[in-house]
């Protein structure tokens, strides 16, 4: 059975790869560094399919040192212990380069296991990862390698390698292979950034088109229907996930709501619409708090909404949430109020409760003061009487700040006219 297409048209050499000349291109660090032949220990991050895996290949072949290469979906600590006894073997005598794909998958002793040899440079690691190295990497290991981020590769930049693709699958074949116009733009855009799910794409595109054995063409229609979910960039368990909600949390924060539906959209596509709701709950709460305080109730009544209806049906009023939100007054005081509490109570010495705050109604022999002393703001006017709420230490703690908003510019205007009444009454 042949390899994949993307396996058997993968580049040679770093001029071929496609995308990432902010690393390879001509006077880039990388590039630099690989040219070298001084190889450091080195982790590759980014999304699958832009040529993570491709560059390790290509420095391990060139590497001149003995190359062991591991899956972390697949490694044990049997196949890690076979690398470091190679350390001690005749061929290992220049060095072990141990080419590691997907090093997140590896636990923290198996990374551990190989620190001692990448410490004293036996072994030289260049690992490559989907996720965030500074998250699933053990850090010592993190602090003892380069990081490397590549990009998602741009569709222009995709376009020769599916012709490329294409080409090849005709010489491959024999067939001559008739590719409609916009073909080759459609696949490149609809891939998400993806070389090898574009290239990908173009056999299937072949496998599946009407073929004679002298002519196959490739339809713009055929195209659609194998790329229409390909763009979806979600993994609902890694950093895609978190990613998107950031997005769409800082698009409303931001008031831009057409952002703010596009990170939606990518949410109801991928179907986890629970963490859409709760992310616009918090939403609700944190940047719009009390600029609307009604944003909340109501966010709640569209998630409601939205769980008893299911999906399709629960995108509209979930779609009625992100734009209210996206287009509310906004204000962060409450949210600023809590975590400057949380900071005394966390850090400060902030003493007993006021003695006419506690829950008692009788004193020991021992008390220096009789009585609780209570005032009960209902029996004053507009409810209201001046007494000291904080403990002695904190007395005079502010947390929080009106904000400039209209709805709580009411509120401290009122705030203000109580207090002036209060101190006309105690004169």
């Amino acid at each position: 059975m042949p390899s994949p297409l993307a396996d058997r048209i993968r580049p040679k050499t770093l001029d071929e790869i496609v995308g990432q000349q902010q690393l390879l291109g001509k006077g880039s660090t990388l590039r630099r560094i690989i040219e070298s032949g001084n190889i450091p220990n080195m982790i590759f991050y980014g999304p699958s399919g832009v040529g993570k895996t491709t560059v390790a290949r290509i420095i391990a072949e060139n590497a001149g040192m003995k190359l062991h290469k591991l899956n972390g979906t697949s490694a044990g600590i049997s196949d890690i212990k076979e690398v470091i006894a190679d350390t001690n073997s005749f061929d290992g005598m220049n060095g072990v380069l141990l080419y590691l794909d997907e090093i997140q998958y590896l636990n923290k002793k198996q990374q551990q296991s190989l620190l001692e040899y990448i410490e004293n440079g036996q072994i030289t690691l260049i690992a490559s990862t989907t996720e965030n190295p500074y998250f699933y990497v053990y850090n010592a290991i993190l602090s003892r390698s380069a990081v490397f981020e590549f990009k998602p590769v741009e569709a222009r930049d995709i376009i020769p390698a599916v012709k490329r693709a294409f080409n090849i699958l005709s010489e491959e074949s024999g067939v001559k292979i008739r590719v409609e116009k916009g073909v080759c733009e459609h696949i490149a855009r609809g891939c998400g950034g993806d070389v090898r799910k574009s290239v990908g794409v173009c056999e299937l595109c072949f496998l599946g088109a009407e073929n004679d054995g002298v002519t196959a063409d490739i339809t713009l229609e055929e195209a659609r229907s194998l790329t229409q979910r390909s763009n979806m960039h979600y993994d609902r368990n890694g950093d895609e996930h978190y990613d998107i909600l950031s997005a769409l949390q800082k698009s409303i924060r931001g008031s831009d709501e057409n952002a703010a539906l596009h990170y939606a959209a990518r949410l109801i596509e991928a179907g986890d619409i629970i963490s859409l709701s709760r992310r616009l709950l918090v939403i609700a709460a944190e940047d719009i708090g009390l600029a609307y305080p009604m944003a909340i109730p109501i966010v709640k009544a569209c998630v409601d909404s939205a769980m008893q209806l299911g999906l399709p049906e629960a995108q509209i009023p979930l779609a009625d949430a992100v734009i209210l939100l996206a287009t509310a007054p906004k204000s962060n005081s409450g949210n600023a109020a809590i975590e400057a509490a949380l900071e005394d109570v966390k850090t400060r010495e902030c003493g007993d409760f006021p003695r006419h705050l506690q829950n008692k109604h009788c004193d020991g022999q021992d008390a220096a003061v009789r009585g609780q002393h209570y005032l009960y703001p209902h029996d004053f006017p507009n409810h209201y009487v001046t007494q000291q709420y904080l403990p002695d230490p904190i007395k005079d703690r502010v947390y929080y700040h009106f904000g400039e908003n209209k709805t709580e510019q009411a509120a401290y205007l009122y705030r203000r006219h109580i207090l002036e009444e209060e101190a006309k009454r105690r004169k």
